[in-house]
Protein backbone atom coordinates (compact mmCIF):
# COMPACT_ATOMS: atom_id res chain seq x y z
CA UNK A 1 0.00 0.00 0.00
CA UNK A 2 1.26 3.57 -0.47
CA UNK A 3 1.67 5.72 2.21
CA UNK A 4 -1.63 7.43 2.18
CA UNK A 5 -4.81 5.91 0.41
CA UNK A 6 -7.19 8.35 -0.31
CA UNK A 7 -11.13 7.56 -1.14
CA UNK A 8 -13.47 10.38 -1.36
CA UNK A 9 -16.99 9.89 -1.75
CA UNK A 10 -19.61 12.46 -3.53
CA UNK A 11 -23.12 12.18 -2.92
CA UNK A 12 -26.58 13.10 -1.74
CA UNK A 13 -27.27 13.78 1.73
CA UNK A 14 -29.24 10.90 2.92
CA UNK A 15 -27.38 8.30 0.71
CA UNK A 16 -24.79 6.97 2.95
CA UNK A 17 -21.24 9.18 1.49
CA UNK A 18 -20.41 10.02 5.65
CA UNK A 19 -21.38 6.69 6.67
CA UNK A 20 -19.99 4.61 4.16
CA UNK A 21 -16.69 6.49 4.50
CA UNK A 22 -16.86 5.87 8.74
CA UNK A 23 -17.45 2.60 7.59
CA UNK A 24 -14.57 1.80 5.26
CA UNK A 25 -12.07 3.60 8.01
CA UNK A 26 -13.29 1.41 10.46
CA UNK A 27 -12.67 -1.42 8.94
CA UNK A 28 -9.00 -0.47 7.88
CA UNK A 29 -9.07 0.55 11.90
CA UNK A 30 -9.97 -3.08 12.53
CA UNK A 31 -7.05 -4.60 10.36
CA UNK A 32 -4.51 -2.45 12.21
CA UNK A 33 -4.63 0.57 9.88
CA UNK A 34 -4.47 4.57 10.80
CA UNK A 35 -7.47 6.09 9.62
CA UNK A 36 -9.49 9.46 9.03
CA UNK A 37 -12.77 9.92 7.92
CA UNK A 38 -14.97 12.92 7.87
CA UNK A 39 -17.16 14.71 5.71
CA UNK A 40 -17.71 18.40 4.25
CA UNK A 41 -21.16 19.51 3.22
CA UNK A 42 -22.92 22.96 3.22
CA UNK A 43 -26.86 23.03 4.10
CA UNK A 44 -27.63 19.70 6.33
CA UNK A 45 -30.89 18.83 4.18
CA UNK A 46 -31.71 15.36 3.06
CA UNK A 47 -30.41 15.51 -1.35
CA UNK A 48 -27.92 18.32 -0.54
CA UNK A 49 -24.82 17.24 -1.93
CA UNK A 50 -22.12 16.43 0.09
CA UNK A 51 -18.47 14.49 -0.08
CA UNK A 52 -16.95 12.71 2.25
CA UNK A 53 -12.94 11.70 3.18
CA UNK A 54 -11.34 8.30 4.09
CA UNK A 55 -7.42 8.55 4.65
CA UNK A 56 -6.08 4.87 5.29
CA UNK A 57 -1.81 4.88 6.38
CA UNK A 58 0.28 2.04 7.89
CA UNK A 59 1.48 5.45 9.86
CA UNK A 60 -0.22 8.52 12.09
CA UNK A 61 -1.88 10.57 9.98
CA UNK A 62 -0.94 14.06 11.00
CA UNK A 63 -2.81 16.10 8.04
CA UNK A 64 -6.19 16.77 8.95
CA UNK A 65 -6.75 18.52 5.17
CA UNK A 66 -9.69 17.78 2.75
CA UNK A 67 -8.54 15.03 -0.02
CA UNK A 68 -7.48 16.72 -3.65
CA UNK A 69 -5.72 14.26 -5.17
CA UNK A 70 -7.58 11.10 -4.13
CA UNK A 71 -6.94 7.69 -5.61
CA UNK A 72 -10.22 6.64 -5.44
CA UNK A 73 -13.23 8.51 -6.41
CA UNK A 74 -16.79 6.40 -5.90
CA UNK A 75 -19.74 8.94 -7.01
CA UNK A 76 -23.59 7.46 -5.21
CA UNK A 77 -25.43 10.09 -7.36
CA UNK A 78 -24.74 9.97 -10.99
CA UNK A 79 -26.59 13.33 -11.43
CA UNK A 80 -24.43 15.07 -9.24
CA UNK A 81 -21.71 14.49 -11.87
CA UNK A 82 -23.91 17.32 -13.87
CA UNK A 83 -22.68 20.23 -11.61
CA UNK A 84 -19.63 19.04 -9.33
CA UNK A 85 -16.36 18.14 -10.94
CA UNK A 86 -16.06 14.96 -9.08
CA UNK A 87 -12.71 13.74 -10.81
CA UNK A 88 -10.94 17.02 -9.96
CA UNK A 89 -7.45 16.00 -8.68
CA UNK A 90 -7.92 12.24 -9.52
CA UNK A 91 -5.22 11.25 -11.66
CA UNK A 92 -5.37 8.78 -14.74
CA UNK A 93 -4.05 5.90 -12.56
CA UNK A 94 -7.21 6.00 -10.09
CA UNK A 95 -10.29 4.36 -9.78
CA UNK A 96 -13.41 6.49 -10.77
CA UNK A 97 -16.64 4.28 -9.39
CA UNK A 98 -20.13 5.44 -10.61
CA UNK A 99 -23.47 4.37 -9.29
CA UNK A 100 -24.60 3.50 -13.16
CA UNK A 101 -26.12 0.80 -15.10
CA UNK A 102 -24.00 1.32 -18.09
CA UNK A 103 -20.21 2.51 -18.11
CA UNK A 104 -19.98 4.73 -21.00
CA UNK A 105 -17.47 7.20 -22.91
CA UNK A 106 -20.62 10.40 -21.94
CA UNK A 107 -20.05 9.47 -18.22
CA UNK A 108 -16.07 9.87 -18.54
CA UNK A 109 -16.79 13.04 -20.87
CA UNK A 110 -19.30 14.29 -17.97
CA UNK A 111 -16.66 13.49 -14.97
CA UNK A 112 -13.75 15.00 -16.99
CA UNK A 113 -12.34 11.77 -16.56
CA UNK A 114 -9.95 10.05 -18.83
CA UNK A 115 -8.64 6.73 -16.56
CA UNK A 116 -10.31 3.48 -15.44
CA UNK A 117 -14.57 3.97 -14.72
CA UNK A 118 -16.29 1.23 -13.09
CA UNK A 119 -20.10 1.33 -12.40
CA UNK A 120 -22.34 -0.72 -10.25
CA UNK A 121 -25.96 -0.14 -10.23
CA UNK A 122 -25.58 0.24 -6.21
CA UNK A 123 -29.28 1.86 -6.59
CA UNK A 124 -30.95 -0.75 -7.97
CA UNK A 125 -29.80 -3.53 -5.89
CA UNK A 126 -30.14 -1.27 -2.63
CA UNK A 127 -33.67 -1.16 -3.96
CA UNK A 128 -34.21 -4.77 -4.47
CA UNK A 129 -32.51 -5.31 -0.96
CA UNK A 130 -33.43 -3.05 1.14
CA UNK A 131 -36.33 -1.34 -0.46
CA UNK A 132 -34.54 2.12 -0.33
CA UNK A 133 -31.92 3.70 -2.48
CA UNK A 134 -28.62 3.67 0.25
CA UNK A 135 -25.84 2.92 -2.28
CA UNK A 136 -23.08 3.50 0.14
CA UNK A 137 -22.83 -0.58 0.88
CA UNK A 138 -22.98 -1.61 -2.90
CA UNK A 139 -20.57 0.48 -3.42
CA UNK A 140 -18.07 -0.11 -1.03
CA UNK A 141 -18.23 -3.80 -2.29
CA UNK A 142 -16.91 -2.26 -5.25
CA UNK A 143 -14.78 -0.77 -3.92
CA UNK A 144 -13.06 -3.66 -2.34
CA UNK A 145 -13.11 -6.26 -5.21
CA UNK A 146 -11.10 -3.12 -7.25
CA UNK A 147 -8.66 -1.92 -4.85
CA UNK A 148 -8.50 -4.70 -1.61
CA UNK A 149 -7.66 -2.04 0.33
CA UNK A 150 -9.74 -4.01 3.41
CA UNK A 151 -10.89 -7.04 3.39
CA UNK A 152 -14.51 -7.82 2.76
CA UNK A 153 -14.86 -9.82 6.42
CA UNK A 154 -13.84 -6.80 7.87
CA UNK A 155 -16.52 -4.33 6.34
CA UNK A 156 -18.99 -7.64 7.12
CA UNK A 157 -18.04 -7.23 10.72
CA UNK A 158 -17.96 -3.41 10.99
CA UNK A 159 -21.89 -3.66 9.67
CA UNK A 160 -23.08 -6.03 12.00
CA UNK A 161 -21.37 -3.97 15.05
CA UNK A 162 -22.89 -0.63 13.85
CA UNK A 163 -26.19 -2.00 12.77
CA UNK A 164 -27.40 -4.86 14.63
CA UNK A 165 -28.34 -3.36 17.59
CA UNK A 166 -30.43 -0.76 15.53
CA UNK A 167 -32.12 -2.61 12.59
CA UNK A 168 -32.09 -6.23 13.59
CA UNK A 169 -30.15 -9.70 12.20
CA UNK A 170 -33.01 -9.48 8.92
CA UNK A 171 -31.86 -6.25 7.67
CA UNK A 172 -28.16 -6.54 8.81
CA UNK A 173 -28.10 -9.63 6.81
CA UNK A 174 -29.47 -7.77 3.47
CA UNK A 175 -26.91 -4.92 4.25
CA UNK A 176 -24.16 -7.83 3.89
CA UNK A 177 -26.01 -9.04 0.71
CA UNK A 178 -25.65 -5.31 -0.92
CA UNK A 179 -21.90 -5.32 0.00
CA UNK A 180 -21.64 -8.88 -1.77
CA UNK A 181 -23.59 -8.02 -4.55
CA UNK A 182 -21.58 -4.83 -4.80
CA UNK A 183 -18.66 -6.47 -4.94
CA UNK A 184 -19.73 -9.12 -7.30
CA UNK A 185 -21.64 -7.00 -9.81
CA UNK A 186 -19.06 -4.13 -10.17
CA UNK A 187 -18.09 -3.58 -13.69
CA UNK A 188 -15.95 -1.75 -16.29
Amino acid sequence: MKEVYEVRMHGRAGQGAKSGSQLLAEAAFKEGKYIQSFPEYGSERRGAPTVSYTKIADKVLKSHEPIVTPDVVMVLDFGIMRSIPVAAGLPDTGILIVNTRVCSDEIKKLAQFSGTLYGVDATGISMELLGMDTPNVPMLGALVKLTGIVKMASLEDVLRAHFLSKIGEEKVQKNIGMLRRGYEEVFK
